[in-house]
């Protein structure tokens, strides 16, 4: 039986084919002032217990073997992105999803939703995604992507060093962890940074059968 405990905020995710959902209730809009949602950064990823999101060669076989992982995909990754207005990812997860996702399977899943990649080399496209290659400072191109969100969300969608310079700079605004009953023991780390619980807020936690949904806001990096 699943369980949810809903904690208060404190003021101031993959690689399968996933349809898109009505927003979920427990998913909330932060309005702005002027009345209209505000636009978050989000990095929503499954996890390991020991905080690996891949293995030392980049698989996510372990993800998938998870009894129960399509239906935590389904239900938690589908109202998320049905709030999403642009997202990101680095070379190596492009390149991952490139490799196992079909050009059908991309527009069935992501739609016309605008995604960047960061890279240093060229990499081929997607036929008919709408894609934008990028490389150097996060921050111009969070602009851009914030204007191109119209009041969505951003996803983040790894991998965790590309996370980790938004995080550096003070744009991450959220963690959202599907974490996985598997560890790793090496791999790819879910976020090569110290973030001290100075910057982490639990404000919510969702059991869906083996996996436990952890969200946290992300305050900005000590002055």
């Amino acid at each position: 039986m699943d369980a949810h405990i809903r904690i208060e905020p404190w003021t101031d995710m993959s690689g399968r084919r996933l349809r898109r959902l009505e927003p979920d209730p427990l998913i909330s809009v932060v309005p702005g002032c002027n009345g209209g949602a505000v636009t978050r950064t989000q990095y929503y990823t499954a996890t390991t217990v020991d905080g690996y999101i891949a293995t030392e060669d980049n698989s996510l076989r372990w993800l998938f073997e998870v009894e129960g992982a399509d239906g935590e995909a389904s239900e938690g990754f589908g109202p998320f992105f049905s709030q999403v207005g642009a997202f990101a990812m680095g070379a190596t997860t492009y390149e991952w999803v490139r490799e196992h996702e079909s050009a059908v399977m991309w527009r069935d899943a992501y739609g016309d939703t605008p995604c960047w990649v960061f890279t240093t080399r060229d990499l081929p496209s997607i036929e008919g995604a709408n894609l934008h290659f990028v490389r150097g400072d996060v921050r111009p191109v969070h602009r851009t992507m914030a204007e191109a969100a119209g009041g969505r969300n951003i996803w983040l969608v790894g991998g965790g060093e590309l996370v980790g310079a938004f995080a550096d700079a003070g744009l991450l605004d959220e963690l959202i962890l599907s974490v996985a009953p598997v560890t790793l023991g090496a791999g790819a780390p879910l976020l090569p940074r110290v973030l001290t619980s100075k910057r982490l807020r639990l404000t919510s936690v969702r059991q869906s059968g083996q996996f436990a949904s952890l969200t946290y806001e992300v305050g900005p990096p000590a002055e």
